[in-house]
């Protein structure tokens, strides 16, 4: 069973404004989220987890994690995530703020959105609708 990562995003508001940085750093290279801790479970998150991004409160969109690798030594050590290029919006669900990442486990992660089904719904809209219960 796979094992997904969840991470604050940081300097994005929403996932247009996180597509607007990628097309002006590097969009070329692979798209690598760099973070201090390698996850001892990271074999688990290979094989068909995803990084998770929490933008002001809350989870908007994930990536698919292609590799996990550890670059330097010591306390030089950093642990680099190689994702997937195209994020997969989800159904906009709170999450309280926390540092670094977390494993997020398959029972807790929020379901795929259908752009067909709602179009690209504002986060303050999908927020609304979700405390109404009508999503």
């Amino acid at each position: 069973m796979a094992l997904h990562m969840i991470k604050l995003c940081v300097g994005a508001a929403n996932v247009g404004e996180l597509l607007d940085w990628r097309k002006t750093h590097d969009p070329d290279s692979p798209w690598i989220m760099r973070t201090r801790q390698t996850p001892k479970r990271a074999a688990e998150m290979v094989e068909g987890g995803s990084l998770y991004r929490v933008f002001k409160g809350v989870i908007l969109c994930r990536q698919a994690i292609l590799q996990v690798n550890t670059v330097g030594e010591g306390v030089n050590a950093r642990c680099e995530v190689t994702l997937d290029e195209t994020p997969v919006r989800v159904a906009p669900t709170p999450r309280r703020a926390f540092q670094g990442w977390r494993y997020l486990e398959p029972k807790d992660v929020p379901p795929d959105l259908s752009i067909e089904a709602f179009g690209d719904v504002p986060t303050e809209l999908a927020r609304q609708l979700r405390e109404a219960g009508a999503w």
